[in-house]
């Protein structure tokens, strides 16, 4: 069995080097600015607009350029790459800027991963991102949101509800993104979105900007618990959430979710999962870390366990359809016995 070379270990060993220059030059607004320039910018009045120092500013703008986030001509001159131009722009066409901020939030518990290693236990409390830091748990959200509008381009078209009208219940929706994406591409439905209550309200916030509050009800609540109405609704989504419970909780969610779907409505679970030994594809089982880092039973599922506890709560499992990218997840939907 191969492993890496010495100098893939060294290269390993300063991959967060990267990861810092891109969640600086995000918080120091270099993208946009250059954007805002229309051409390729010089450092000084750069650093004038960004209030930064010119040394500061040059050291950091030339680390984006040797890891490929900018470009600069031979004159000194900086530019957005293509990919920088469509991702990290704020309000681009394939806008990353907001979802790169959980990354930027959790890098810190990262350097705490040997603690969780000796203890089994999160190395900080999951209420900070869930309602007990305000403006964390309002960054988390609107990250999500980020998040949730680069994988809805490519996952929402794969989604065939099945009927021209129904109901649709979003358990986990977050911020209401995916509630509000696909109720923009099916115009005869009508959605419950569900999740905790400082999340909610932001949902119902980015609902109402969406103009779609008469067709999305926003509550709040707690999917581990709930019952909802009995056979009242023709589809359940589930994106992005199963990876922060235990396989008792997921038994649990996903029993509540049957009862609450009419015969052969259709479930679309959309999540991070593995193969069967749970280290590969690479980034699910990393991923995987990065949840028991901040949630108490977080890690990332095997698609064929996901299956296994579908067809326990009264499901038919159908196929796990690769989401394109630039996000590694995985859908997996099921028809209602």
């Amino acid at each position: 069995m191969s492993g890496k070379t010495i100098s893939e270990i060294v290269d390993l060993a300063s991959a967060f080097y990267g990861s810092a220059t891109l969640f600086a030059a995000l918080d120091l607004g270099v993208f946009a600015a250059i954007a805002k320039a229309g051409a390729p910018v010089a450092l000084k009045p750069l650093a004038a607009q960004l209030n930064a120092s010119p040394r500061g500013l040059r050291l950091l703008l030339d680390a984006c350029v040797a890891t490929g986030i900018l470009a600069k001509s031979p004159d000194g001159l900086y530019a957005n790459t293509e990919a920088g131009r469509l991702a990290l722009v704020p309000g681009g066409p394939a806008d990353l800027s907001k979802a790169i901020r959980y990354n930027q939030d959790v890098y810190p518990a990262w350097g705490r991963l040997a603690q969780l290693a000796r203890t089994g236990m999160p190395v900080e409390p999951p209420q900070l991102h869930l309602g007990d830091d305000t403006e964390r748990t309002r960054r988390f959200a609107l990250s999500m949101r980020g998040r949730a509008l680069a994988i809805g381009r490519g996952v929402v078209p794969m989604i065939d509800l099945g009927a021209p009208q129904g109901r649709l219940l979003d358990l986990a929706g977050g911020p209401g993104t995916y509630a509000e994406l696909l109720m923009k591409a099916n115009p005869g439905w009508r959605c419950v979105t569900v999740d905790v209550p400082a999340v909610s309200v932001v949902a119902r916030e980015c609902v109402a900007q969406a103009g779609l509050t008469d067709r999305i009800d926003c509550r709040a609540g707690d999917y581990h618990v709930d019952n909802y109405e009995p056979a009242a609704y023709d589809a359940v989504t589930i994106f992005g959430a199963l990876h922060q419970e235990s396989p008792e909780q997921i038994r649990g969610i996903l029993a509540r979710a049957a009862r609450a779907m009419k015969p052969g409505g259709r479930i679309f679970v959309l999540d991070m999962m593995t193969d069967a030994t749970h280290a590969a594809p690479a980034f699910s089982a990393l991923f995987a870390v990065n949840m028991a880092l901040t949630t108490e039973n977080g890690w990332v599922f095997s698609d064929e366990e996901l299956k296994g506890w579908l067809t326990e709560a009264g499901f038919t499992p159908g196929e796990t359809r690769p989401v394109p990218p630039p996000m590694p997840h995985w859908l997996v939907s099921a028809t209602r016995n």
